[in-house]
């Protein structure tokens, strides 16, 4: 696995936590899944009565690495707030930046998302920025200081997979040494299985386990399709050609007259 800001991961499966049916339901499926990170979105809580307390408690005893992250943050501002509140909460520098910018499919605003991923590099975060496959955003990220590029594969929530495969291959191609993370838009597990023969380091889901009609096999079954992928993209994969080639050799064959 490759390095994500100095890190090395178990694996290359980054889960969500929202939106499941109880929280032992997600303890379940984050045990099947053998994720290596978890994701959690910062809300701002009652200080009165401390709440959200217990599901923060809970995210930390599940023993992997957390990745909080600016869900809902539609302005450079309210993006930054919302990364200093997440480094005070869960004590890391690792947030994954998300600044909207389209409602209809939660685009990224990419704009704000380079000013907003500088603003954070230079006061030591480590930045995980949600964008598109767009290479020139993608540069512009990694001049801001960022390390760690996370391209959607389709708008969050639709679970149509990867509805650009060559630019996302285009940007595994330009961007060979930096860790690519799909994030958003994967559906199936066949599909999480593709991102990872395209070459990517990691996929990050969410609701197609949360929202599953059972969330436990189906983190289970993401599991086995990232590894699957992952050494499938190692195996040295075969080319696509356009024509067939017999894979029983002819040599030796007895020809009939």
């Amino acid at each position: 696995m490759r390095d994500f800001y100095g890190t090395t991961l178990a694996n290359g499966f980054m889960l969500g936590t929202a939106q499941y049916p109880s929280p032992a339901i997600l303890a379940d499926a984050f045990t099947q899944s053998g994720a290596a990170v978890a994701t959690v979105s910062l809300r701002r809580e009652s200080g009165a009565d401390r709440a959200g307390q217990d599901f923060w408690a809970m995210i930390r005893d599940l023993g992997v690495h957390i990745l909080p992250n600016t869900a809902g943050c539609h302005s450079v501002k309210e993006a930054v707030t919302t990364a200093h509140m997440a480094r005070e909460v869960f004590g890391t520098k690792w947030i994954k930046l998300e600044v909207i910018g389209e409602e209809d499919t939660l685009q990224p605003d990419v704009f704000g998302l380079v000013e907003a991923a500088r603003i954070l590099s230079e006061d030591g975060f480590q930045v995980f920025p949600y964008t598109t496959e767009d290479l020139v955003v993608a540069d512009r990220l990694l001049n801001a200081g960022c390390e760690v590029l996370m391209p959607w594969g389709a708008p969050i929530g639709t679970g149509l997979g990867l509805n650009n495969p060559y630019g996302l291959r285009a940007m595994r191609a330009h961007f060979p040494d930096v860790p690519l993370v799909i994030d958003a838009g994967i559906g199936l597990p066949s599909q999480a299985a593709q991102a990872m023969e395209m070459g990517f380091d990691a996929v990050l889901l969410n609701t197609a386990v949360a929202k599953a009609g059972d969330p436990v096999a189906m983190a289970r079954a993401f599991a086995m399709a990232i590894e699957a992928g992952t050494l499938a993209a190692t195996a040295d994969p075969m080319e696509p050609r356009d024509m067939a080639a017999p894979s029983t050799p002819v040599i030796g064959k007895a020809f009939l007259s």
